[in-house]
């Protein structure tokens, strides 16, 4: 796989119709998720276009969610499951650190970044001012799981203005993202020259999660405020909706710029890699680093807001979803998709774009790979 050397600023945009639709075997499916792939290995992230999504639903979900956190602290709290690492329920905001900011390998890629496109300064290490709510999306594995703290039950808030919503409202919009994304680990799968059903096999049990995060604008809506500091994902492919306020950057693994990130309206998700693709793939998909901030963009939506719409309250919702693969699925780089990784980083060296030290991808269970990074940003106890 040869990289050119200029690359776009705009994502590409991939469509799943295509690979739904289409024979399997044809050149038009094929070319499609040799695209998926590449722009997974070109910059960590996507937009797919999937017309089963409404974005309908997606407005309903940030209305339930808005609702939801606009709640009193004690009301929240009644929802908050830190024994089990916050992966169900509830977590507040300055709970979740970004990894980043103790993480000498990601402090070194933002050094190798150009001043004027680095993230804003996490180096104070402070908590992330979002809170968050994980609702677990699962088919209950045939097996006992070795991680049975990282497979929990779900917890339905019970203010009754919330209650009657939550599941259906949580299910809807959660299916619709869970069947883009295995859409797409499908697509990725044949454009690396795999199975399609390679990543979606092994994620079958994954701990996939529903997981909006909130940020309180009437409290961190000045301009430069950091919401979410500059970081990766976990898991294994990351998809959201639109945000109703903008504020996400990404940085394309071959560009070294910050990119602001636009979702068109309608049918369209962004999609982001995360560390599971990156394992698997032995690093020839790296996981995508971003932030989310207050920008110019983010002061001229909250004031149009405010002005339009009064009684609603002023929080930023994002709307995500985790898809991970199964706990207990043996984590270890394709041996040929390794081999191309290595091909792809000389390449990159002799582009002049040094990637650092060659990270190492040992084998071990999803759910170690997991824990491991969960107490990096503080959200597991360390024993």
């Amino acid at each position: 796989m040869s990289l050119s050397h200029e690359i776009s600023m705009d994502l590409p945009v991939i469509d799943l119709d295509v690979f739904l639709q289409q024979p399997r075997d044809s050149p038009a499916v094929q070319a499609e998720c040799a695209k998926a792939a590449s722009a997974l290995i070109t910059y960590g992230a996507l937009v797919l276009h999937d017309s089963r999504v409404s974005e309908h639903d997606n407005e309903t979900f940030l209305d339930l969610l808005e609702d939801y956190f606009a709640q009193p602290d004690e009301e929240l709290k009644k929802d908050e499951r830190p024994e089990l690492s916050y992966q169900i329920g509830v977590t507040l905001e300055n709970t979740e650190k970004p990894k980043c900011a103790v993480d000498e390998p990601c402090l070194r890629v933002i050094d190798r970044l150009a001043p004027s496109e680095r993230p804003l300064d996490i180096s104070a290490h402070s908590p992330d001012p979002k809170c968050r709510f994980f609702w677990r999306m699962v088919e209950q594995p045939p097996y006992e799981t070795q991680f049975p703290g990282l497979n929990a039950a779900n917890i339905t808030p019970e203010a009754p203005h919330i209650k009657e919503r939550w599941g259906p409202v949580m299910n809807l919009w959660g299916t619709s993202m869970k069947n883009a994304v295995e859409g797409l680990t499908q697509m990725t799968a044949v454009g690396l020259g795999l199975p399609a059903d390679t990543f979606k096999d092994a994620g079958r049990y994954g701990p996939h999660l529903l997981a909006p995060t909130a940020s309180d604008l009437q409290k961190y809506g000045q301009k430069d405020t950091i919401l979410a500091g500059f970081h990766t994902d976990l898991n294994f492919l990351t998809i959201h909706g639109r945000s109703r306020y903008p504020g996400l950057h990404i940085w394309a693994r071959n560009t070294g710029k910050r990119i602001p990130v636009k979702i068109p309206q309608g049918n369209y998700l962004l999609v982001q890699a995360g560390k599971q693709l990156e394992h698997v793939t032995g690093g020839l998909v790296k996981a995508g680093y971003h932030e989310v901030v207050v920008n110019d963009r983010t002061v001229r939506v909250i004031e149009e807001r405010k002005a339009r719409l009064p009684d609603r309250p002023l929080i930023r919702i994002s709307s995500t979803f985790f898809w991970h693969l199964s706990s207990d699925f043996d984590l270890k780089p394709v041996p040929e998709l390794a081999e191309n990784a290595r091909s792809v980083r000389a390449q990159q060296f002799n582009l002049g774009r040094d990637e650092g030290d060659e990270a190492q991808y040992p084998p071990m269970k999803v759910g170690e790979q997991v824990s491991n990074e969960l107490k990096h940003i503080s959200l597991m106890a360390t024993s």
